[in-house]
C-alpha cells in the first residue's frame, strides 16, 4: 500500500475512533491512577504496557546513581521484535527546546537578535503574515506571536506536511489569533519560522549547527535531523489507536529523532547549565522552559527534571490514539514512575 493511501486511511481512522474510543479510555486513565504503587520503575513500566501501549522506553539519570535503562512491550510489533531502551525514537516537540538553544547561541554571538522582527529575517513575508514586522523572534520563542498554528489545519495529521514551505502555506494570509505579545497559544508556526530564520543566517541546515555546538561537545551521536540519516531497524515503531500500520516511515517539517539517553544526557546539560557557553543561560531562561513533552501520530515524548531528586527522567510511548486519551494515560504513568523513584530516595 503507498503513503498516500495510507495517509487516507489515517484519516478516516481518526473520526472513527474519536468515537469508539469516548467509552473505553477513560476508564482506564482512572485505573492506572488508582493500582497500588509498584515498587521498581520496570514493573511500572511492564504494567503500562498492560494498560494498551504497544512499547514503553524510560531513560533515568538521577544523581549519584549510573544512569537506568528501562523498556517493555514491542520494538516492531509485527515483527514481535521486544522493545529496546536503547531505540530511535520521533522527539516531535521536545525539539524545540534544541531550537531554543541554537537561536540562544547565535543570539549571544551577535548574529541573531532577540529583539528583530520576522520582517528583518524573511522580508518576503511582511504581506503574508499580519504583524510580521512587528513580532519579535522572542515572541515566537515564548510563543507570544498570534500567528495561528500550521499543525491545526483542518485534518492536517491525515496528511501532513513534511517542508517548510508546504507547512507555511497552511497559514499565509489568515488572521492573527491575537495581537504580538497580548496573549501566549502554543504555535508550532513560531518554531517552523525560527528553523527557517537560522537556516537562512547560517547559510546551510540549522541541525549541523545543532550538531556541531550541541550535540558533538555533549558526545550525543544518536541524534538525527533528518529520517533519511536514521537505521530504520533502530527506529522503534509507532502507532495510532485503529490505524492499521505502522507510522515510523512518516516524517514532519524540522523533525528530531533520538535514543531516551541522547535526549536525557542534552536535558541534564540543559538544566546544569554545561550546554552553554558564558552568558547563553542567562539569555536562554529568559526566553524559554527547561523541559519539554512532544507528539506526533503513534509517538509520545516526555523529557523531565525533577529538581527534588536531582532526576532527569525521559519517557518514550509508541502508541496514540485520536481524542489524547493515551496522552492522559501517560502523564498519569510519569507521575507514578517519580513517585517510585521518590520513594525510593527517601
Amino acid at each position: 500500500m503507498n503513503k498516500k493511501t495510507t495517509k487516507r486511511i489515517l484519516g478516516v481512522v481518526l473520526i472513527v475512533a474519536t468515537v469508539t474510543s469516548l467509552f473505553f479510555v477513560p476508564w482506564m486513565v482512572v485505573k492506572a491512577w488508582i493500582l497500588p504503587l509498584p515498587n521498581t520503575v520496570q514493573e511500572q513500566v511492564d504494567e503500562a504496557v498492560g494498560h494498551g501501549f504497544d512499547g514503553m522506553v524510560v531513560y533515568v539519570d538521577q544523581a549519584g546513581k549510573p544512569p537506568q535503562y528501562y523498556s517493555a512491550g514491542w520494538h516492531n510489533r509485527e515483527a514481535k521484535t521486544p522493545a529496546n531502551p536503547h531505540a530511535i525514537f520521533k522527539i516531535a516537540s521536545i525539539s524545540k527546546l534544541y531550537v531554543a538553544v541554537a537561536v540562544t547561541k547565535l543570539v549571544n554571538d551577535g548574529r541573531l537578535s532577540l529583539d528583530k522582527t520576522i520582517v528583518d529575517y524573511l522580508p518576503q513575508l511582511k504581506q503574508s503574515i499580519e504583524n510580521a514586522d512587528k513580532i519579535t523572534l522572542r515572541m515566537l520563542l515564548q510563543h507570544r506571536s498570534g500567528i495561528p498554528n500550521f499543525t491545526d489545519a483542518p485534518d492536517f495529521w491525515a496528511a501532513p506536511t513534511v517542508t517548510y514551505e508546504e507547512s507555511l502555506a497552511l497559514i499565509l494570509g489568515m488572521p492573527a489569533s491575537f495581537a504580538p505579545d497580548a496573549d501566549y497559544e502554543y504555535c508550532n508556526t513560531n518554531y517552523l519560522l525560527l528553523n527557517k530564520i537560522m537556516d537562512v543566517t547560517l547559510g546551510y541546515d540549522n541541525f549541523q549547527f545543532i550538531k556541531e555546538k550541541v550535540l558533538t561537545p555533549l558526545g550525543l551521536s544518536n541524534t538525527y535531523g533528518s529520517l533519511s540519516s536514521v537505521d530504520m531497524d533502530k527506529m522503534m515503531s509507532g502507532y495510532h489507536v485503529g490505524h492499521p500500520y505502522d507510522l515510523k516511515n512518516d516524517e514532519f517539517a524540522y523533525s528530531i529523532f533520538a535514543t531516551a539517553e541522547d535526549v536525557g544526557v542534552f536535558l541534564r546539560a540543559l538544566n546544569d547549565g554545561s550546554v552553554f557557553e558564558p552568558n547563553e543561560q542567562e539569555i536562554y531562561t529568559s526566553v524559554y522552559k527547561y523541559e519539554h513533552a512532544g507528539w506526533v501520530p503513534g509517538y509520545q515524548s516526555f523529557a523531565n527534571y525533577y529538581k527534588d531528586i536531582d532526576a532527569v527522567v525521559v519517557a518514550f510511548y509508541s502508541t496514540t490514539d485520536p481524542k489524547l486519551y493515551n496522552w492522559n494515560l501517560s502523564e498519569v504513568i510519569n507521575n507514578r514512575i517519580v513517585k517510585i523513584l521518590r520513594k525510593q530516595a527517601s
